[in-house]
C-alpha cells in the first residue's frame, strides 16, 4: 500500500462478481472490533488458557488473517482507519485526547455508515466510538449511521456504563456491558431480516479494555485455572474475553434464525494489540502481561505486538471454510473489500481509499499488487512526528523507529480529566482544547531492521547487514508519511474551524465545575498564587482564556 490510492475493485474478476449482483444477493455485513485484543488472546490463535468457542466456530467456517494489521496501534486513529478505508493521519485522527480533537474524523471524510447507507443498507453503529466527542456533529447518528447505540468516550465502566441511543441518554440497568451491546445487534438484525433489509453493523466491543471487569463466575474459573502465581488482571482478562464471546454466540444464532447466516459476511478483528500495563482501579491485581504468540511489543508500539492483530472472516456463501491466509493484510482494506461487494458505486464526493479490495486474497487467488505493496505505520503523542514509533513492511522486511520519549510522552493531567468524566457520565459538549504544540523536531534515533519471515519476535536488527534495504524504505516511508502529514494539517485546520463555528453562538461551559471531580494534580491551598491554584491557568489554552 503505497503513497498512490486504489480504486474499490482492482481485478475484472471482483467487478464482473460485483456488477452482476442482484440487490436481494447482496451480502449483509456484520464487522466485529474487540478492544485491545491481542493476536495471542483466541483459542483459534493459539491461546491454551482461554476459552471462545464462538469466535473459534467462526474461524472454523471461514479464513483466519495471522498476518493482519490493524491500522495503528492505539485506539482513537486504529479505529479512523477500519471507518474509512483511509490512513487515519488523512482523516485527523491522531491520538486519543478527545478533549483537543485529536481523535475526530473530518467532516470530509465518508465512513463506514456513509457507505453502506449510499449502497441502501440499513446501517448501525453499536458500541465504543471514540472518533469524535463532544459534538454531536461528529457523534455516529450524523455520520451515516441510522442507529447509534453505545459511547462516544474512550472509556466506559462494564456494569454502570452510562449508553446513548443516537441523541437520547440510556442508563445501565444490570447487565454487563457486552450483553447490552450484543443484544442490541440481536435486535437490529431481526428487525432489519424481517424487514428484508441488507444491513451493515458495526460492532464495537470495548473488551478487553479497562477497567477490568467481569462476572464473578468467570473470574472464579479463570483463577482456577491460572493457578494462584498468575497475576488476577489476567483472570480477568479471559473472563471479560468469555463474556464477550459468549454474547457473540447469541448474535451468531440470529443470523442462523433468521435465515441471513449464509449471506452475511462477518468479519472479526481487534483495534491494536494488548495492554500489558496495571489496571489504575486495581493495581495490586498485578499485570495484564499474557500469551501473545511469538510477537514483541504491545498496545501503542509499532512493533508487531501492537500492530498485529488477529482477523477471522466468514461468509459460507463465497468463501471457503477452515483456510488461513499467512499474506499481510491492512485493516484500511476492510471497507473498500467489503463495499465492492454490494455492486454500488463510490459516491460521488468520496475520497480515494488507500486500502485495496482484497476479497481475492480471502479466496485463495494470488494477488501481487497486494502482496507486494508497502504498509505503513506512524504513532506519536499529538501533532505527528516523522520516524517517530514508525515502521514499514514490504514483503518479508519491515523497518522500525522506536522514536524518541519525548514525542511519545502524554499529558495525563491535562489530557485525562474529561476521559475519566466520560466514564462515569453520559455524553455532554464542551469546545475543544484548541492548543496543540508545534510537533518535536529532536532527531529520532535510528531504525531497526527485522526479517519477519525468519525473526518475527524482532529480535535480530539487520539494518547494518542490508543497507540498501534500510535506505529504500526509509525513502519509501519519509514519502508516505509527507504525504498524508499534509492531509492531517488539513484535516486538523478544519476540525478547529468547524469548533469555533459551532460555538460562536452557544454557551460555553465552565470548564472548572465540569472536571471539579476529575483535575489529575494536587489543588493548592486556598488563597495561593491564582497561577497555581486554577486549573485554568495550570492548564492554559482552554476554552474560556481565548
Amino acid at each position: 500500500m503505497g503513497v498512490r490510492t486504489h480504486v474499490v475493485c482492482l481485478t475484472a474478476w471482483a467487478v464482473i462478481c460485483c456488477s452482476s449482483m442482484r440487490a436481494s444477493d447482496r451480502p449483509n455485513v456484520l464487522f466485529i472490533l474487540a478492544d485491545d485484543l491481542g493476536w495471542g488472546d483466541l483459542g483459534c490463535f493459539g491461546n491454551p488458557h482461554v476459552d471462545t468457542p464462538a469466535i473459534d466456530g467462526l474461524a472454523e467456517r471461514g479464513v483466519r488473517l495471522t498476518a493482519h494489521y490493524s491500522p495503528s496501534p492505539l485506539c482513537a486513529p486504529a479505529r479512523a482507519g477500519f471507518l474509512t478505508g483511509r490512513y487515519n493521519h488523512r482523516t485527523g485522527a491522531v491520538d486519543v485526547p478527545s478533549n483537543r480533537g485529536l481523535d475526530r474524523i473530518s467532516l470530509k471524510e465518508k465512513t463506514f455508515g456513509d457507505y453502506f447507507s449510499h449502497a441502501g443498507y440499513r446501517t448501525a453503529m453499536i458500541g465504543k466510538w471514540h472518533n469524535g466527542l463532544y459534538c454531536r456533529d461528529y457523534l455516529p447518528h450524523n455520520r451515516g449511521f441510522d442507529l447509534f447505540f453505545g459511547f462516544a468516550n474512550g472509556g466506559q465502566d462494564y456494569w454502570k456504563w452510562n449508553l446513548q441511543r443516537n441523541d437520547g441518554p440510556e442508563s445501565h440497568d444490570g447487565r454487563y456491558l457486552s450483553d447490552a451491546l450484543n443484544e442490541e445487534t440481536v435486535r437490529f438484525i431481526q428487525h432489519s431480516a424481517r424487514q428484508e433489509t441488507p444491513f451493515a453493523v458495526f460492532l464495537a466491543h470495548h473488551t478487553p479494555h479497562v477497567p477490568l471487569q467481569a462476572p464473578q463466575a468467570l473470574v472464579k474459573k479463570y483463577a482456577r485455572r491460572l493457578g494462584p502465581d498468575a497475576d488476577r488482571a489476567v483472570a480477568v482478562v479471559y473472563a471479560m474475553i468469555e463474556a464477550m464471546d459468549a454474547g457473540l454466540a447469541k448474535v451468531f444464532e440470529a443470523l442462523h434464525k433468521e435465515g441471513v447466516y449464509d449471506n452475511t459476511i462477518v468479519v472479526f478483528t481487534s483495534d491494536n494489540g494488548p495492554s500489558f500495563g496495571r489496571d489504575g482501579r486495581n493495581p495490586n491485581w498485578g499485570t495484564q502481561k499474557r500469551f501473545n504468540g511469538r510477537l514483541n511489543g504491545e498496545k501503542q508500539w509499532s512493533l508487531e505486538g501492537g500492530i498485529r492483530v488477529p482477523a477471522i472472516v466468514s461468509w459460507p456463501a463465497a468463501l471457503p471454510q477452515g483456510t488461513t491466509v499467512s499474506r499481510p493484510i491492512h485493516g484500511c482494506d476492510w471497507l473498500p473489500t467489503l463495499f465492492a461487494l454490494t455492486g454500488t458505486s463510490m459516491p460521488d464526493d468520496a475520497l480515494p481509499f488507500d486500502g485495496m479490495n482484497v476479497f481475492p486474497v480471502l479466496n485463495g487467488h494470488s494477488m501481487p499488487e497486494a502482496t507486494e505493496r508497502s504498509l505503513y505505520f506512524q504513532r506519536n503523542r499529538y501533532a505527528p512526528v516523522a520516524r517517530s514509533n514508525a515502521a514499514i513492511r514490504r514483503g518479508r522486511w519491515k523497518l522500525y523507529w522506536a522514536g524518541s520519549p519525548d514525542t511519545l510522552k502524554k499529558e495525563s493531567g491535562r489530557d485525562n480529566p474529561s476521559y475519566l468524566r466520560g466514564v462515569v457520565h453520559p455524553h455532554w459538549e464542551m469546545p475543544m482544547d484548541r492548543q496543540l504544540a508545534a510537533a518535536i523536531s529532536t532527531p529520532q534515533p535510528a531504525p531497526k531492521l527485522f526479517d519477519l519471515e525468519t525473526d518475527p519476535e524482532e529480535k535480530r536488527d539487520l539494518a547494518a547487514v542490508y543497507p540498501d534495504v534500510v535506505r529504500s524504505l526509509s525513502a519509501a516511508h519519509d514519502a508516505w508519511f509527507r504525504n498524508v502529514h499534509a492531509d492531517w494539517r488539513k484535516s486538523r485546520a478544519g476540525i478547529v474551524e468547524h469548533d469555533i463555528s459551532y460555538w460562536s453562538d452557544k454557551t460555553v461551559p465552565d470548564a472548572r465545575e465540569l472536571f471539579e471531580d476529575f483535575w489529575q494534580w494536587r489543588r493548592a491551598p486556598a488563597g495561593t498564587d491564582p497561577a497555581v491554584a486554577d486549573p485554568l491557568r495550570v492548564f492554559s489554552g482552554y476554552w474560556s482564556l481565548q
